[in-house]
């Protein structure tokens, strides 16, 4: 019940075109090359230099995107509170007018 239906393969139908015959072929030596010569520091890639102009934009800019993200934060973290406050404040409410109307009858 539990055992794995292993499939068969099926026999190929129509035409069946024989394998392939490779034949091997002769290596010649052929005259040695010198390995390249590594490559310099300067070709490396582009080097990037830092001037003072360039650090300061990069503080400045990461500055920005700290502050940025920061003020998002606590925008979020703030909206939170006040609807959370704001629920508190609808439930005292509804609170209220239900143990009031009870009292009444």
């Amino acid at each position: 019940m539990l055992r794995p239906k292993i499939p068969t393969m099926p026999t190929p139908t129509g035409h069946v075109t024989p394998p392939a015959v490779i034949e091997p072929t002769a290596v010649v030596p052929s005259v040695q090359t010198p390995p390249p010569a590594p490559a310099s520091a300067a070709q490396s890639g582009p080097v990037v230099q830092l001037t003072p102009g360039t650090v300061i934009a990069l503080v400045g800019g990461g500055t920005a995107v700290v502050l940025i993200v920061g003020a998002v934060l606590v925008s979020l973290l703030l909206a939170v509170a006040i609807t959370g406050a704001s629920l508190a404040i609808c439930a005292l409410v509804i609170r209220s007018l239900v143990n009031t109307d009870a009292k009444q009858r």
